[in-house]
């Protein structure tokens, strides 16, 4: 993959947005695996796939979407691929807030308000990314929690595998495929004084089973914010269960294979399994 710099992104601006070119450009900490996102001035960001993505996917999802309580990001440009890029890039607008933390006091309600209209939307749409049944990742999950099991972190696979039976075992999902939004991680929450107000990254966006929107509440809220956000949002025990399933599969798989490059996942994949009681006591 070509380097990632501001340098390149000063050159692609000046191809291709050249009224853009001169304004200050300052990369973004992110735990993101997918994008290398750039703030451009003040009110622009630009976001660099790092795979052949379909950056025009989550316009088209977010132009299909109406009546969201929070903002979303919106596309200001498209770039086309260029001799030192291989992939279509874009420009967006700037979103205030910031990125919320795992365990901190997290907006429950809010969230749930955001969860539920999503839900609700009318709009057709590509199937989600998580929107599956949660067979479908079985069997890497089982792989993730051999492999955690080898390393020194503190783990009990015993645990995770009974989690994990107990949410294969939920009754599945057989209403109508409802839009989630699938990747609601902290990072991609933004907060301002304490309340939601924005949500990114809506690649994964699309129709599915809704549990894996209730993911937050393991990877997010704490036990004194867990069940306000589940009354809110009226989960039932197997909705619940295969919501729980899903945080469960996203920690194991995540924590062997970034414990070492991203600290940001690692960590949100260490307090889920902690959430979850997969880890040992002291």
């Amino acid at each position: 993959m070509p380097a990632v710099d501001t340098a390149l992104v000063r050159r692609l601006l000046r191809t291709q947005f050249p009224e853009w070119a001169d304004r200050p450009i300052t990369p973004l900490a992110s735990g993101g695996t997918v994008n290398a996102v750039y703030r451009l001035g003040d009110d622009l960001t630009v976001r660099l796939p790092r795979t052949a993505e379909d950056v025009s996917k989550e316009h088209r999802i977010l132009s299909a979407l109406g009546g969201l309580p929070v903002a979303v990001p919106e596309v200001a440009a498209l770039g086309e691929p260029a001799e030192d890029w291989p992939w279509p890039w874009a420009v967006h607008r700037w979103l205030d807030g910031e990125p919320a933390r795992e365990g901190r006091d997290a907006p429950a309600r809010d969230l749930a308000e955001f969860v539920l209209a999503l839900r609700a939307n009318p709009a057709d749409g590509p199937p989600a990314y998580r929107g599956t049944p949660l067979s479908a990742v079985d069997r890497a999950t089982r792989q993730a929690i051999t492999e955690l099991s080898r390393t020194d972190e503190p783990f009990d696979a015993d645990a995770a595998l009974a989690g994990w039976a107990e949410a294969l075992d939920a009754p599945q999902w057989t209403d109508r495929p409802c839009w989630v939004h699938a990747d609601l991680m902290p990072s991609n929450l933004l907060l301002t004084d304490g309340r939601l107000t924005g949500v990114l990254d809506w690649a994964t966006a699309g129709l599915g089973d809704p549990a894996c929107d209730l993911i937050p509440a393991w990877n997010l809220l704490s036990g004194s914010t867990r069940q306000i956000f589940r009354d809110a949002v009226a989960a039932d025990d197997a909705t619940w269960a295969r919501g729980r399933g899903w945080a469960l599969s996203m920690a194991v798989i995540q924590l062997p294979y970034y414990r070492h490059t991203n600290p940001v996942i690692s960590a949100n994949a260490r307090y889920v399994l902690t959430e979850l009681d997969c880890v040992p006591a002291p």
